[in-house]
């Protein structure tokens, strides 16, 4: 059936990006989202599009890394003791995915759909009159510490299997290549293949606005269930609102997994905790997205400023955010570039919706054929909204999305 009227749960990077391509083929398509668009979790990420990031957080080992979370609430991965026993299950098949076999085959799964990352970006940046925003600049990994560089030849080895381009630098060509560092660092590699954007929130503002000019529509109301009739839901309620629909689509991120179950699906989704710092007047600006290979997270230059971001803590959504994770994001900052202005920083925390094998769901519904799911990105949610976005419009008019969907099926668990 064409010219179909769907509903999208959901108006960050992935919410938008389905909504634009379904608009693209003809259909009639209805945003709806408790907030406005990009302003949850598309608001604060580190702006980087990713297309190298085939590794999930579950590696060989992360088992014996488990009690060390337990004790460190300000490590790179920390999990909040009043969540664990919530958090259990999810830990076991996050523990369960993290052996060498399943990690491999997660890779090439992950591998096959961030190929077509940087395209689709650009795609739908041109469509919103908005190139300029995509940044091709790769991305520069540094490492301090001799023993984390030499940790990281797994992650490179993979990463060569997957056919996935670096360049390793040696220790005097890392400040000629990046002037903005301190002389700290030993060890660099540099991925060409990775972009950013210069502003991810504006991003999605411009994109949705752009849908709108084209006659979407954006409905700011909170969705509270569906109106299910034989073949799937006829009407999504919403505030006081039944909006009448030939089809759904669950992109609500963290929020996703209430629905999903309202519409015959249990997923394994959890929120891992993210933070940022942002300093708009910082001083020191690198000319490309770096990450920090001693204390994971990333450092973006962006139009609103410098970006920290990262970290993971497994905490659900209900717990007050510990914003001493965002101070140590400064306290490594400091290090690397010496004197900051810090005029003006602001911090903040939002939550990823991760999957325990770190493989977003990308999936017609099993029980109602009229039903779509794309959420549970965790650290790639960016990277991976608009060919997500561009998947789910294949799905509803049955075209070849050009890869293996099945290790993204709802059902997979």
């Amino acid at each position: 059936m064409s010219n179909r009227h769907f509903v999208v749960i959901g108006a960050g990077i992935v919410g938008i990006s389905a909504a634009l391509y379904l608009q693209k083929d003809g259909h009639q398509v209805t945003v709806v989202d408790r907030v406005d668009p990009g302003e949850g979790t598309s608001k604060g990420n580190a702006a980087v599009i990713a297309s190298e990031s085939c590794i999930p957080v579950a590696t060989p080992g992360i088992l014996w890394d488990v009690p060390k979370m337990l004790m460190d609430p300000l490590g790179p991965l920390a999990i909040r003791w009043s969540y664990l026993p919530k958090l259990a299950p999810w830990l076991m098949r996050f523990v369960a995915a993290s052996g060498e076999k399943k990690v491999e085959q997660i890779s090439i799964a992950l591998r096959s759909a961030l190929t077509q990352a940087l395209p689709a970006h650009k795609e739908l940046a041109s469509l919103a009159g908005q190139s300029l925003m995509i940044k091709e600049t790769g991305w520069l990994g540094i490492f301090e510490k001799d023993e984390k560089f030499a940790s990281y030849q797994w992650d490179l080895a993979l990463q060569k299997r997957r056919g996935i381009e670096f360049q390793i630098l040696k220790q005097e060509e890392i400040r000629q290549f990046e002037p903005s560092l301190q002389p700290l660092y030993k060890h660099a590699v540099y991925y060409p293949e990775n972009a950013y954007v210069t502003d991810n929130f504006a991003l999605v503002q411009r994109l949705a606005a752009h849908f709108v000019s084209a006659g979407g529509r954006i409905l700011k109301s909170e969705v509270q269930g569906f109106e299910i009739g034989p073949a799937g839901p006829t009407h999504v309620r919403a505030g006081g609102d039944k909006i009448a629909c030939d089809d759904v689509v669950v992109a609500c991120g963290a929020w996703s997994k209430k629905l999903a179950k309202l519409l015959g699906h249990n997923v394994p989704l959890e929120t891992e905790r993210g933070y940022h710092v942002t300093l708009p007047k910082a001083g020191k600006m690198p000319r490309m997205p770096l990450y920090s290979g001693d204390h994971s997270f990333a450092i973006t230059p962006l139009e609103v400023g410098l970006r920290f971001a990262g970290t993971v803590e497994l905490g659900g959504l209900e717990a007050e955010p510990n914003y001493a994770r965002a101070e140590k994001l400064m306290v490594h900052g400091r290090r690397m570039f010496g004197d900051l202005n810090e005029e003006g920083r602001s911090d903040w925390m939002g939550f990823r919706p991760s999957m325990p094998d770190s493989v977003p769901v990308i999936s017609q519904g099993g029980r109602f054929r009229n039903t779509y799911f794309s959420f549970g990105h965790g650290h790639i949610g960016l990277t991976l909204g608009p060919v997500t976005g561009r998947i789910i419009a294949d799905l509803a008019a049955g075209r070849d999305p050009g890869l293996d969907l099945r290790p993204f099926r709802i059902d997979r668990f």
